[in-house]
């Protein structure tokens, strides 16, 4: 108790604020116009911040305001703590009205698409008030957003170069890799097909770069092919699924799109054998925030939807 005495007496929460304010808007008139208040409110604000921490906080240059090493470091831990009591409010929400809520989601569009849609429907059929903001990214990005903690929680591939020792990874399922067509492709009435056979049809394919993208190329090389000519790339899954209805194209997903939530997408995969690559959705949270209510029972009622798609290891 003494430590946190002593940094009662030595800071202010929103002196904090201010610091934080004043970084984001890169300069102090910018930042009182934000925080509604004057321009020597700001500055005295960060003078004591600066006397009490015995550092400087801030350095002036021709491109505006930036912080120092110490005022980074305080902002950092300053967005944890506010993010926390931001949470503590959310919590005391939820305890008041369990069947509301908030929480936000970084995930794949192929998560959101599957797994993500599932678990959504469910809850929001139990609890119409709950509210979930999805955010979907690039997996670089989706940790990212975890880590500066932007989201609650996020359901992505497991990508062990970008797990942080502050993270907790919960892996969710394994799965493969399929050729989709719309239910009215001809493709679809073949009990069996040759990836050759399919190397001149139309193809829907994200930029050659993207994990999907690349995959595709290496299972049609695995088997002496070419990588299919794609006549649309696209990252836009809306585009995708509506050009995959028309019959006429054919694309590569991640099976799991079509098994928890097969029912809202007219698609079906084909019979045909890719090579034997296999990717893990997890869940990824932080080990030194507590989860909401919400978030528990997210995660909870997201283990028992994909329950179906584990497979022991």
């Amino acid at each position: 108790m003494d430590e946190i005495e002593r940094i009662e007496r030595r800071l202010k929460l929103h002196d904090v604020r201010v610091l934080m304010s004043v970084v984001q808007a890169g300069s102090m008139h910018k930042a009182a116009e934000r925080l509604a208040t004057s321009q020597p409110a700001v500055s005295r604000a960060i003078s004591d911040l600066e006397h009490a921490l015995g550092v400087r906080l801030l350095d002036r240059s021709p491109q505006g305001i930036e912080p120092t090493p110490y005022g980074r470091a305080i902002i950092r831990r300053g967005l944890a703590v506010f993010e926390e009591l931001r949470q503590g409010v959310k919590d005391i929400e939820f305890l008041t009205d369990p069947t509301a809520g908030e929480l936000r989601i970084a995930c794949s569009e192929q998560s959101a698409s599957g797994p993500i849609f599932a678990v959504i429907d469910r809850l929001t059929r139990r609890h119409p008030r709950m509210v979930f903001e999805v955010v979907t990214a690039s997996v670089e990005a989706t940790y990212r957003d975890l880590a500066e903690r932007r989201v609650d929680l996020a359901i992505h591939r497991r990508t062990e170069a970008l797990i942080e020792d502050n993270m907790v990874v919960e892996d969710l399922f394994d799965y493969g890799w399929v050729v989709v067509a719309g239910m009215q492709n001809s493709w679809t009435r073949r009990r069996r097909i040759e990836l050759a056979e399919l190397a001149d049809e139309p193809w829907v394919l994200p930029p050659p770069n993207s994990p999907i993208g690349t995959f595709t190329a290496e299972a049609f090389r695995a088997t002496g092919l070419r990588p299919p000519r794609a006549t649309v790339i696209t990252l836009s899954l809306n585009l995708l699924y509506r050009l995959l209805r028309t019959g006429r194209f054919l694309t590569v997903l991640p099976r799991f799109i079509l098994e928890p939530s097969s029912k809202h997408l007219p698609l079906k995969a084909l019979s045909v054998d890719l090579p034997n690559a296999r990717g893990t959705v997890s869940i990824v949270t932080l080990k030194n925030r507590t989860l909401s209510p919400l978030a528990e029972l997210f995660i909870e009622t997201a283990r028992a939807v994909t329950k179906p798609l584990a497979k022991p290891r």
